[in-house]
This record gives C-alpha cells, structure tokens and sequence, in this order.
C-alpha cells in the first residue's frame, strides 16, 4: 500500500476505552460499515445505530440525551436554530388548509414564518391573546390543527396561564372526538420554551404536546451558537418530526454540539445567577421616572405575574421597560448608544449584557396597550453594580440632553 492511501485508509485504530467529563466531538457526513448485512441493517431512528452524518453521531445523540432529560421529555431532535424548531413543528404538523393560532405577543420571526411561508402553503394564522384562555377558545376552529405557546411573550415579557390554555385545547379535542367539532384531527399544543429553559418550570408538567428551545440562548451560554432543539414524551408525535426532519436534510455541527453539551454543565448556576442580577434591576427600574412600565414576570404588577408566580420556581435573564410617551424615539435611541456595559445586539443568556430597542407591532393585542417605545434588556454575567451604573448613566445623561 503507497504512502498516500496509508495515510487514509490506514491500519492504526485507537482503542475505545476513554471518557472525559465533556462528550468529543464526533464529525462525519460518511458512516462506515463492517459488511453490506450491516449496511441494509442498520437504523438510525431510534438511536440504536449510525448510518449517515445527516441521521445523528454519538456527540448529538448524547446532546439528544440530556436535553431531554433537561426538558423533563422522552425525545428530543436538533435543529441549526430556534427559529427552525419552530419552523420544523409547523413543516411537520400542519398541512393546506389547516389553521394555526399563535399568541399575539410571540417571538416575532416565528409570526413572519407564519405570516410568509405557511401563507403561500395555503396555512391560515390566527392571532390569539395569551392572557386571555376565552379569547383562545373563541378562536378555535374546525380547521385548527396546531396552537402554539409562549411563556413569557416575546419583548413584553406577559406570563400566560399554559395549563389553562392547554384545558380549552384539550376541550376542543374533546368536542372533536364526540363529533361536534367537525374536526378530523386533534389539535396539538406547542410551547416555546427558551424562556424557561427546562429550569424555571417542566413544560410537559404544564400539559403541552410538545416543547422547542432555541438553544442558542440557556444551554449553549456562550453567545457564540446558534442551535434549536424540538422535544415530546409522545412516540408517534416524535416520529412525525424526525421524518420529517429527515427529510429536509437537517443536521447541526459536531462542534456546535459539543459547545452546547458544556454549557449545559453550568445551565442552572447561571439560570439562577442572572434570574438574581435581573430581579435586582428590574425592581431598580420601577422607581425611575422615565418608564411608564417595567416588565419581568417576578414584579407584581407585570401582566401574568400571578401565574408566573403559581408555575415558576425561577425567572429568565431578561426585562423590559416602556418609556413614558414624552420621550421620543430618537431619545431612546440615544439613551441606547450611551450604554457602555450593554452591549446593543439580538438573543441573550450569554455572558453580555445586551440591550435592543422596540417599536411595538400595533397588532400585539396582548392585555393592556403599551404607549411610549420599549427597551428589552438582556441581563448577563457583569455585576449588578456595574449594569446598573450604566442604566443610571445613560438615563441621566438622555434627560441632560433633553
């Protein structure tokens, strides 16, 4: 054998008894075989075998493993982003004709998937109000097939009842199954669950069908990922969304992967470490004068606050405040730039303090009417003295300026 063929198909195989506290990273579009019986043989679906890079490798089979376990679920599929998990459950669950509602108040490029694409695939969209299960339960028709949750919602931060809005569901499909309904198909519930991260609350214990995280923001920690994860208890639920995962080709990185299985490792010091630091500004924040409104989950007078309060044992890293009306865009904008510790950028949960101005879509109908621009803040690792000097310094010198 000539040197260059040695140096591929070469003799040497290291042995396999090593393990380390963080999985390696395995990476491989071909999976060889030992004979062609094993070749036909081999299934991937259940986890048991590798046959194409595309079906799985033992680094995201074992992230597989300890998300689900994380999320409190039996099954668990990779997507390369969270806005894909999302858009995976729709691909997989919805088809012509179908209706699906979402909450008004949710992550908005979900909402532009909806309104674009399942649009043109002749999929109907309906906008609910999450605080307000009868609003749900009006809206529900015989053709809805999918109905997606969000806690907390997206920027405003409102904490919606998910058993209670799982109960209408629920009643829906019973009234389905005695055939009052005209529905063929039962109605599938399905929560967005970055919020929570598998650490504030179960979802599964809250009644859902199915749950998603965009990973890129508690498991991964590093503001250096982007990665989604789609998770169910239920076998047939679970093998619609990996067919049809399958299908479209999608697969994550090996080294994506094994940067998500170490930040899973710190998930819940720095879930509870930057729930602390929030709540620490959130309530500095109320007594400013320049915000008509803060938003968290943990403050009383938050929208939702006595659900979180009944379901949570914990609160995510972000919060938001709507500044009064007589403070004007370009105010706030400037308010914004004058932030030295926060960063301005998209996501959050990583080590940076990020910070993004909003204008609010007029059609959130989400409780009361916000008037006046909203800031979202994402709370990372930085003193809480530090984080809130800046929000000091910069609030003061936009009234300087004013």
């Amino acid at each position: 054998m000539t040197p260059d063929t040695q140096l591929i198909n070469h003799p040497y195989k290291a042995p396999d008894e090593f393990e380390a506290s963080t999985p390696g990273a395995f990476k491989a579009s071909t999976v060889l075989f030992p004979n062609v019986a094993a070749m036909r043989s081999r299934q991937w679906a259940d986890r048991s075998a590798y046959t194409y890079g595309t079906h799985g490798t033992p680094t995201t089979f074992t992230l597989e493993a300890r998300l689900a376990t994380l999320e409190g679920a039996k099954h668990c599929v990779l997507t390369p982003s969270g806005l894909l998990a999302i858009g995976l459950v729709d691909m997989a669950f919805l088809d012509a004709g179908d209706e699906v509602l979402i909450p008004a108040n949710a992550y908005g490029p979900g909402k532009a998937f909806a309104h674009g694409d399942l649009a043109r695939w002749g999929i109907q969209t309906t906008f609910f109000d999450p605080l307000n299960p009868n609003d749900l339960a009006e809206k529900i028709s015989a053709k809805t097939r999918l109905v997606w949750l969000e806690a907390a919602g997206s920027i405003t931060l409102e904490f919606p009842d998910v058993p209670a809005c799982v109960a209408v569901v629920r009643a829906a499909n019973d009234a389905g199954r005695e055939g009052r309904a005209g529905r063929a198909r039962p109605i599938i519930t399905a929560l967005d669950n970055t919020w929570g991260a598998g650490v504030a609350f179960q979802a599964f214990e809250m009644g859902v069908d199915l749950s998603m995280q965009a990973l890129t923001k508690y498991p991964s920690g590093g503001g250096d990922v982007l990665m989604g994860a789609v998770f169910t208890r239920d076998a047939a639920l679970h093998n619609t969304l990996q067919m049809c995962h399958m299908r479209l080709g999608i697969c994550v990185g090996a080294n994506d992967a094994e940067l998500v299985l170490r930040g899973l490792q710190t998930i819940h010091v720095r879930y509870h470490h930057q729930d602390a630091t929030t709540r620490s500004l959130a309530e500095w924040a109320v007594t400013r004068q320049e915000f008509a409104a803060v938003r968290h989950p943990a403050l009383p007078d938050s929208p939702g606050h006595a659900t979180w309060l009944r379901d949570c044992s914990a609160a995510a890293c972000l919060f938001s405040v709507v500044f009064k009306p007589c403070y004007s865009s370009a105010q706030v904008d400037a308010f914004c730039d004058r932030l030295t510790v926060f960063g301005l950028g998209y996501s959050w949960a990583g080590p940076m303090s990020l910070a993004v101005p909003y204008s609010l879509d007029a059609d959130r109908g989400c409780g009361e009417a916000l008037v006046g621009v909203v800031v979202r803040f994402a709370v990372g690792l930085a003193h809480v003295d530090d984080l809130r000097a800046d929000l000091a310094q910069a609030l003061d010198g936009m009234v300087a300026d004013t």
